[in-house]
């Protein structure tokens, strides 16, 4: 049988570039897009070499979603299978600021991929969502059947994107649609030579106590204290980025064997909540490294406790995390340890 081609928009970024990996190993043939805005070409090159034979299967556009006539060559060129689509702006913060900025890149981005797969014959989709769609859940775990809403500009990205998805296939049953609602990618893959990179300030714990202890920021800071938890700090659901990678090779399968996939949503985590104190004394157990912390209020907003409830996907995809919360920090550390300074060099920080 001949190999299957997908296409991963956003595939040098962080959860992108390690799915691109396992994708090569499972003997798929992979094209990756990329407008490289917040992710480093030199990701796509390691995975390939860490792909070893396999890595002779991939190659790399650098192509903006919203260039129409650039995103149409490359479906010209190859005739695609399914397409998992990670590209977009992800920070928080950044969407509050730049909310224009989000919605352009994100839903255009995505509009305009949306509408070139159609004319090139391409219905298999699976779509980088998030549990930003839930809000701020009134009670956990967080099953997908929850009420959705979005605090934030990036959120309300991902809950549009998945909405037009919902839509595109009420109005054409040959769409086939997987949602992945992913909790909180942390850690890198094993060998160390891939992992996440992010630009400026990071947004999310683990790349800012990965900083920390490399020496490129004076201190974690830990906002909130008095949440009604075992230690008083927030409670996430952390996942290795192995394990997610590993979820959409299983939503991948389900796509091409389940004829009656439909658009179906699946959470993506472990199941279980680790508090930020935990998370940091895990860390330096495994980097040797003390964090300092400074104490500081809640942010407005902030939920005290989000994990998911992974039965579905246990279930539906025959898929759940591997990892524990120790191989987690071992897996970050090793990363951080062998590339301090991400992919680049340190005057290439912003």
């Amino acid at each position: 049988m001949a190999a299957k081609n997908i296409l991963v928009t956003g595939g040098a970024g962080y959860i992108g570039s390690h799915t691109v990996l396992q994708l090569l190993q499972e003997g798929f043939h992979v094209v990756v897009v990329d407008n490289l805005f917040n992710s480093s070409e030199v990701a796509i090159q390691r995975a390939a070499k860490l792909a070893g034979h396999a890595g002779k299967n991939l190659s790399f556009r650098q192509v903006d979603l919203r260039d129409r006539e650039a995103l149409n060559k490359v479906f010209a060129s190859t005739k695609f299978n399914a397409v998992i689509h990670f590209a977009g702006l992800k920070a928080v913060g950044e969407s509050v600021q730049k909310p224009l900025l989000y919605y352009n890149n994100n839903l255009i981005g995505t509009i305009t991929l949306l509408e070139v797969m159609v004319a090139h014959g391409c219905k298999n989709f699976i779509f980088s969502s998030s549990a930003t769609v839930y809000g701020w859940p009134k009670k956990v775990p967080c099953t997908e059947e929850f009420p959705l809403s979005a605090a934030n500009p990036y959120g309300r990205t991902k809950l549009t994107i998945e909405d037009i998805l919902r839509d595109i296939h009420n109005s054409d049953p040959d769409w086939k649609i997987i949602l992945l609602r992913y909790f909180n990618p942390v850690a890198a893959h094993p060998s160390g030579d891939i992992g996440e990179d992010p630009r400026g300030i990071p947004n999310n714990l683990m790349p800012f106590v990965q900083q920390v202890a490399v020496g490129r920021r004076p201190a974690l800071t830990v906002y909130g204290t008095d949440y009604n938890t075992k230690d008083g700090t927030g409670v996430r659901d952390y996942i290795h980025v192995v394990d997610l990678a590993d979820g959409h090779l299983a939503a991948l399968q389900k796509l091409f064997e389940d004829q009656s996939i439909g658009c179906e949503v699946y959470n993506l985590g472990t199941g279980k909540g680790t508090s930020v104190f935990e998370m940091v004394e895990a860390f330096e157990k495994a980097s040797g490294k003390r964090i300092p912390l400074i104490m500081a209020d809640r942010r407005p907003g902030d939920a005290a406790i989000v994990y998911a409830s992974t039965e579905k996907a246990e279930r539906e995809l025959n898929w759940s995390a591997k990892y524990e919360i120790e191989e987690m920090c071992r897996d970050q550390w090793n990363w951080a340890s062998r590339n301090p300074w991400g992919y680049g060099a340190p005057e290439s920080e912003n």
